[in-house]
């Protein structure tokens, strides 16, 4: 799968190889003080490609298919929804289980309130230069691993 990633102020956006957007890369950028100068610093921090120790991915987690307000539905078809939904958050499970830090966030999706997001953080074995296309080879394999299992 080809990923792409464009900059977009403090978070990258993540393309997948149709143009879509498969989630967002926020970096790592730590403490930044004076805090009212944060997008001067990171905006200098992305020029000198500083280097940062991982970031958070927001990815869609679950799409239910069920909460319109102009359409009626069926029991049979509310139940795959339901089935469905239930399937993919128990593979999230598993996947999160895996990772070596557990944290994560899940809300409704600031773009469709018929969706679930999930943020959790990526550590990087060595720090990486914010540069989007060696951040990207350090996010592929994970992006990849997900795309794989069909979520996303």
């Amino acid at each position: 799968m080809q990923w792409k990633l464009e900059r977009e102020r403090d978070y990258f956006r993540i393309y997948d190889e149709k143009k879509n957007i498969a989630g967002y890369f926020a970096p790592e950028y730590g403490d930044i003080f004076p805090e009212e100068k944060s997008d001067e610093v990171i905006e200098e921090m992305h020029k000198k490609h500083e280097k940062i120790p991982g970031g958070y991915l927001l990815l869609p987690m679950v799409k239910f298919g069920i909460f319109s307000l102009d359409s009626e539905m069926e029991l049979d078809y509310i139940e795959a929804r339901i089935d469905e939904a239930r399937d993919r958050i128990l593979w999230w499970h598993k996947f999160i289980a895996n990772q070596k830090n557990q944290n994560h966030k899940i809300r409704v999706s600031h773009t469709d309130p018929d969706m679930l997001s999930i943020t959790f953080p990526i550590s990087f074995n060595i720090p990486v230069p914010l540069e989007k296309n060696t951040l990207l080879e350090e996010l592929k394999p994970t992006l990849d691993s997900l795309n794989n299992q069909g979520v996303l």
